[in-house]
């Protein structure tokens, strides 16, 4: 089967500039690439938290899909819709897109985490399949979830390969390096800790840019900018916003430091390595079996002053930081492009559309 029809649920703005949204936008450029055609259905975006309005409306929009109808449903908003899941699973083809388990988001209360957990857990039932984005998704949902192993499939992110670039003009004994941080700002990515770890190393030569949307938590955003304040770091720290196109941003950099506490798989370390950067991070979940250990530094979640030191390796040895480079650029060689990750979702999507 090289097409079919695919109905692709997705909250919110699929224009949101963040790893996810831009998994799901290059997996319908990508399949419909592959003779597929796919309808978007914008859901409403209070979730994982919906309403009981946009709950409903949810329902009403499943409901008036047909009989039999394959829908891929993204998990920022599957996991927290567990009965209309249920009431639609045997009249629907449904499949789950994970890309992390909405209880390891960082910063929920405890009765919230726990509710999304079950929310998810039952939700999933329902799922004939599960599309997931790394390995390490994928154990999580087969131990911690009970979702069958079988049900599971790993479609990991493509990455861009970067057009070749001149190299960069040597740099003077004072001049600073760039370091180079992405994600939103937001608990979970934790560029609190990033700063006050740049303040350890604040003798040494460096400037610093974080490329993440400011207004989605706007409280973490304005705690982060008084922190930077607080530090003295204004005039090196610059907190640039969302970009539609990051791509300039690597070629800019010599450092990526990222120091979020968890990651279903981290799109940014793969475009990172793609770029050739020396690697600072914090993360746990699939970045550990992604990022080899040649081209970065690992440290624990939170640990201020590690990462501190981490960076310190980096910004001070020049010899080091080449050949962490180097092991970036050549590991990025084995990861997939966008056109295999299509492939093994669009073969796991004509599995389950097959009659029984």
């Amino acid at each position: 089967m090289t097409g079919g029809h695919l109905t692709f649920a997705i909250p919110g703005d699929l224009d949101t500039p963040s790893g996810g949204y831009r998994y799901d936008r290059r997996l319908i450029a990508e399949l419909r690439g592959l003779g597929w055609t796919v309808d978007h259905l914008g859901l409403p975006p209070g979730f994982p938290e919906p309403n009981a309005h946009e709950l409903a409306t949810v329902a009403a929009e499943f409901s008036g899909l047909p009989d039999g109808a394959l829908v891929l449903v993204d998990g920022l908003a599957f996991g927290a819709m567990p009965e209309i899941a249920r009431h639609e699973a045997k009249r629907l083809r449904l499949v789950a897109l994970v890309h992390h388990p909405l209880a390891l988001e960082t910063g929920l209360g405890e009765p919230l985490r726990r509710h999304l957990e079950e929310s998810e857990r039952e939700a999933l039932k329902a799922a004939r399949a599960v599309i997931v984005t790394s390995p390490a998704t994928g154990r999580t949902l087969r131990v911690d979830f009970s979702v069958p192993g079988d049900r599971v499939t790993v479609a990991p992110p493509g990455t861009d390969r970067p057009s070749a670039r001149p190299p960069k003009p040597a740099r003077g004994e004072d001049d600073p390096l760039m370091i180079l941080s992405i994600g939103t700002v937001s608990p979970r990515k934790d560029h609190e800790t990033l700063v006050a770890a740049l303040a350890q190393v604040a003798d040494c030569p460096w400037r610093c840019r974080i490329v993440g949307s400011t207004t989605a938590d706007p409280q973490t955003a304005g705690r982060l900018a008084e922190r930077i304040t607080a530090l003295g770091l204004e005039g090196r720290v610059e907190l640039a916003g969302a970009q539609e196109d990051v791509a300039g941003e690597y070629a800019e950099a010599d450092i990526f430091a990222l120091a979020s506490r968890y990651e279903g798989y981290g799109m940014v370390f793969a475009e990172a390595m793609a770029n050739g950067l020396p690697i600072v991070y914090c993360a746990e979940g699939e970045p550990r079996d992604l990022i080899p250990r040649q081209a970065s530094r690992h440290v624990p979640p939170g640990d201020v002053a590690a990462l501190a030191a981490a960076l310190r390796t980096f910004l001070s040895d020049d010899d080091l930081r080449r050949q962490a480079a180097e092991a970036s650029r050549h590991a990025a060689e084995a990861l997939p492009t966008w056109q295999d990750t299509a492939k093994i979702v669009a073969d796991r999507l004509a599995a389950v559309a097959q009659p029984a």
